[in-house]
This record gives C-alpha cells, structure tokens and sequence, in this order.
C-alpha cells in the first residue's frame, strides 16, 4: 500500500534579516495510510514548517515530499488533503453550513450535492442544529469542528492540523479530542496533528514523532496503541489507563535524549 506521506531528506531554510534560519534538517518521516501521526517537540522545532511542506505551502530547499505518492505539489492541485489551523477562519458573513461548502463550491461542485454534502458532515461533527447560525453565534469549540467539516468536505484521504485546539479551554480541548477521533473512526482519513502538548499527541495518535530543537529533526518515533480509545465512549477509559502515562513518560524520554525508536504499547506490556 502506498504510503500517506513521505518525506525524504527534508531540508528547510528560510532567509531573514538577521540570517538564515536553518529550520529543518535531514528529515526522513513515513506515515502509513490510516495513521494518526502527532509531531511534537520544542517550540520552534518546525513541526508546522514540516506540516506547511506536506501540503506545499512552503517549498524545501532540499529533500522532497510525496502524499499519496506523487510530489506534494501535485497532491494539492488534486485536492488530495484537507487543512485545519489554530484559527477556524470562518468567514462571518456566510452561515455555518455555506462555510463548510466553501471548498467545493470554489471547484465546481453542484448546489445540491454541496449542501448535501456540508449537512452530512456537520451532523458528523455533532452541529446539524446550526447548519444556519452565523460563526459568532457559535463557541469557540464548535467554530473548530466547523473548520474540520470543512476540511473534509471534499472527502480527503489525508487531514493536516496545526494546533487547531490550542487555543482552547482544558475541557473544550477534551471535548474535541474525543470528537476528532469520532471522525476518524468513521472516516478513516489519516490524520497529520501538530501539537505542544504531549498528553494530547498520546491520546490521539497511533504514532508520536518526537523532533529535536532547531534545526528540527526527527529523533524518536513512539507507538500508542490504547485500548478502547476508538471505541464510541472509550476517551475516559484510555485516559486512565496506565498504558496512557506510560506513553507520556516515553515521549518525554525521548524529548530528553534517551533511545530514539521504542516499542509500541500494547496490553501486554503494562
């Protein structure tokens, strides 16, 4: 099976007034389809710079990039991933739901299979009710799973995020944590999720990869498997498993410089 994301020899430099920042170096990273891939490390480590070269909005300086593969580049003309930022960028003068067909009515998409479609995944994403409302009427919450209809309205088989919960409460976080992984269940897209927080990367993913300060580099990859997390209900349950602190402290672990690949976590090993 082809990968979902391929990188090779990634290398990323930027040219400011004081200098050329080296932001990425030597990063080799394959994410199988299916995955929920977390990439987490210091701030300023170019996790999102990572993110930004996979969906070719910031082109390398070396080393290439393959989604789905083909060349990034190609991957974005054909629409083959969805986006979700820290900000919704919901556009207030449309309602929720002309705001989730906002991407399929700029390619072309029909009025009625649009609608169709937006309806059907703000009823995944739990806000059928407010398919009319306007963006300020919503919390900041629901003005996110608006942002990740969106980016699925044209039914990728990929989803980048760049810390679309950070600047969320704990319990809204939580919240949209468990409603993330109700989507993924049900839609099987792989997920690429940039996060600070190591409790969130654990609990959603398959995968944690660990980068080092700048230049970013990926130094250790952790497998979470946490039993009953992707069943309907099982958020609170995987929470309090031990397997779940388990996978934090290896994270960290890795974030300090012990061994760089470490097993996965599996029932049998807690």
């Amino acid at each position: 099976m082809t990968a979902a994301v391929r990188v090779e020899a990634l290398d990323q430099r930027f040219a400011t007034p004081a200098g050329t920042v080296h932001a990425l170096s030597g990063v080799d990273l394959t994410i199988e389809a299916g995955a929920f891939v977390s990439l987490i490390g210091p701030s300023g480590c170019g996790k999102s710079t990572l993110l930004r070269c996979i969906a070719d909005l910031v082109t390398p300086t070396s080393g290439r990039v393959l989604v789905g593969g083909v060349e990034a580049g190609e991957a974005r003309r054909r629409h083959a991933y969805g986006i979700a930022f820290q900000a919704a960028g919901l556009l207030e003068w449309r309602t929720v739901q002309r705001n989730v067909e906002l991407p399929l009515e700029l390619h072309g998409v029909g009025r009625r299979e649009r609608a169709e479609r937006a309806r059907h995944l703000l009823d995944l994403v739990g806000l059928g009710d407010f398919a009319g409302a306007r963006p300020s009427e919503l919390s900041g919450g629901m003005q996110q799973r608006v942002a990740i209809a969106r980016a699925l309205a044209e039914e990728p088989p990929l989803l980048l995020m760049d810390e679309p919960f950070g600047a969320l409460d704990e319990m809204t976080r939580e919240r949209m944590q468990a409603e993330l992984l109700a989507v993924r269940r049900r839609t099987g897209t792989t997920v690429v999720f940039v996060t600070h927080s190591i409790a969130e990367a654990v609990f959603l993913s398959t995968q944690v990869v660990v980068m080092s300060a700048r230049p970013g580099r990926v130094v250790g990859v952790v497998d979470v498997d946490l039993p009953g997390r992707d069943e309907p209900g099982g958020d609170e349950d995987a929470r309090e498993h031990p397997g779940f602190f388990a996978a934090i402290t290896r994270v960290r672990e890795v974030l300090r410089g012990h061994p760089a690949r470490t097993p996965a976590l599996r029932g049998e090993d807690r």
